[in-house]
């Protein structure tokens, strides 16, 4: 799986997975339920994941939306 968006952003990563469901790409967030371990002050930032196959149409999706993504990482 690879990252394509940190943020603490909630509004940001749900219309983020919106537009990837709706372009049929699986994604998941990872560290979502974190903010009970945190108190729920948003603090620890949740990561949009999706397979490795579908990274290059996934960026394509939300770069047209102007979402800017997390930089790629090895």
């Amino acid at each position: 799986m690879k990252e394509l968006l940190r943020t603490n952003d909630v509004v940001l990563l749900s219309f983020a997975e919106a537009l990837l469901k709706d372009a049929g790409i699986a994604a998941i967030v990872f560290d979502r339920h974190t903010s009970v371990l945190e108190g729920s002050i948003g603090a620890l930032p949740r990561r949009l994941m999706v397979d490795d196959g579908d990274v290059d149409r996934a960026r394509q999706v939300l770069g047209e939306a102007d979402i800017a993504l997390s930089e790629p990482r090895p």
